[in-house]
């Protein structure tokens, strides 16, 4: 009888430190895709101050202050070709690391 409550008892240790190994690896995934998005994230407010600034500097000064439509337009050009470009490299890099 003590045997068996001895097995029960190292299946059950097993499959605790299983569940926790699982759990820990789990906790550094997301954890790493939180730490990568909050990095995604001041990367993106970066680029949008840069692009204001320069707009706000080289595209004001042609058009005038009249130039709101104008300047939010050409942002907005700008930040889409970046978004398109950045997703198509790093689309083309996820094809080549999946057929390596």
């Amino acid at each position: 009888m003590d045997e068996k409550k001895e097995n029960k008892s190292k299946k059950l240790s097993k499959k605790a430190l299983k569940e926790a190994r699982q759990f820990q690896k789990e906790f550094a995934e997301r954890t790493l895709k939180l730490v990568t998005s909050g990095f995604g994230l001041v990367s993106a407010l970066a680029w949008n101050e840069l692009i204001k600034e320069v707009i706000k500097e080289y595209v004001k000064p042609i058009f005038g202050e009249a130039s709101g439509l104008i300047s939010l337009f050409i942002y907005a050009v700008v930040v889409t070709g970046l978004a398109v470009l950045i997703t198509y490299q790093i689309s083309k890099i996820a094809r080549e690391k999946d057929t390596s």
